[in-house]
């Protein structure tokens, strides 16, 4: 059953860590059958304190999800997000 990663960015502390970040993402997803969904788009806020952005990541599983941000290649990047901003990060199950 697909798993989501919803991540929220609730506020910036510092530009160039999130720039680091960026640029180094994306070759974390080599080997991992991940799609990127929702990047950063447009928000139309229905409740609550709006978030700086959101991007949601689909995996076939959870445990698929959890492959890629346990990854020794992710773990290795993200430093650089939670230096740059505070985010949420959260694993949802599909229906």
């Amino acid at each position: 059953m697909a798993a989501y990663i919803v991540f929220t960015r609730e506020s910036t502390s510092d530009q160039a860590e999130l720039d680091a970040y960026s640029k180094a993402v994306a070759p974390t997803f080599a080997g991992h059958p991940a799609r990127i969904l929702a990047a950063y788009g447009t928000q139309d806020v229905l409740e609550g304190t709006p978030p700086e952005g959101v991007v949601i990541v689909e995996f076939p599983t959870i445990e698929a999800a959890r492959a890629w941000y346990d990854s020794p290649a992710y773990q290795t990047v993200v430093q650089h997000r939670w230096k740059g901003a505070s985010y949420r990060a959260v694993i949802v199950q599909g229906v």
